[in-house]
């Protein structure tokens, strides 16, 4: 099996243009938690998102993208989104291997990297009420804002169907 390198925030702002998706980034200091994002706030229109990588008991991943103060219980959010099992977090070895990125910088546009589409990305409603959203570029020294339907768009040009689902609390 061959090792694939990770895309790189070019190649995603790549497949963006290529799309026709209107995206804007802006650099800012690495953020590694909501709290630390918080000051980002007022430079940056739209819902912010806080990214959860879970696994079933049948190793089945998933993304759960949603607004970045909402709860998710991890102990019922497995019937919704059609776990086979509670989910719990994935590991960070399979983060890299799946999405490209490491802790801290889960995001909705790791995407572009699961090319065998290990990965089921789950969008919350609540979260899809904004008409910009914003995540990481596949590093969290930097956040992306797209159009909710472009970032729809973008899903399922990389070849995945996102779930548009209430998880959040």
């Amino acid at each position: 099996m061959t090792e694939i390198s990770p895309k790189t925030a070019d190649e995603l702002f790549e497949l963006l243009d290529k799309l026709g998706i209107s995206h804007s980034t802006k650099q800012h200091e690495p953020v590694f938690t909501v709290a630390e994002s918080q000051s980002l706030r007022d430079l940056i229109p739209g819902g912010h998102t806080k990214n959860l990588f879970v696994k079933d008991k049948k190793d089945k991943y998933f993304v759960l993208t949603v607004e970045e103060n909402a709860s998710v219980d991890l102990k019922s959010v497995h019937k919704v989104i059609g776990a086979a099992s509670r989910v719990s977090f994935g590991r960070p070895e399979k983060m890299l291997e799946y999405l490209g990125v490491v802790p801290g910088s889960v995001t909705v546009f790791g995407a572009i990297n699961d090319v065998n589409n290990d990965v089921t990305f789950v969008l919350d409603s609540a979260l899809m009420e904004n008409e910009l959203i914003n995540g990481h570029p596949l590093s969290n020294d930097a956040t992306t804002t797209v159009g909710k339907q472009d970032l729809i768009r973008f899903l399922e040009a990389t070849g995945h169907a996102p779930l548009v689902l209430k998880v959040s609390e």
